[in-house]
């Protein structure tokens, strides 16, 4: 079972942070790299894949900062997951 998130992304940052933003459904990222030469997508793939502890895959938004990102878990344990980064 897969679930799908929509996330916000700030890049830049002093350090990888996922946050939940429970009123707009939206997960905020914000990456230490920048957007250049696919730097902070790799990053955000690379972080989220242990976050989650699953496989994850960017399915929309590959050169915006509102990307769709698939993870292969069930939606209740994502949502457990983004609950305990508040």
């Amino acid at each position: 079972m897969e679930t799908v998130i929509n996330t916000k992304i700030s890049t830049g940052k002093k350090e990888f942070k996922v946050e939940f933003d429970k009123d707009k459904n939206i997960v905020l990222i914000k990456t230490t790299q920048q957007p250049d030469k696919n730097k902070a997508n790799k990053e955000i793939l690379k972080e989220l894949k242990k976050f989650f502890n699953s496989e994850v895959k960017i399915v929309s938004g590959l050169k915006s900062k509102e990307k769709k990102i698939n993870i292969n878990l069930p939606k209740k344990e994502v949502e457990k997951k983004l609950q305990n980064t508040n």
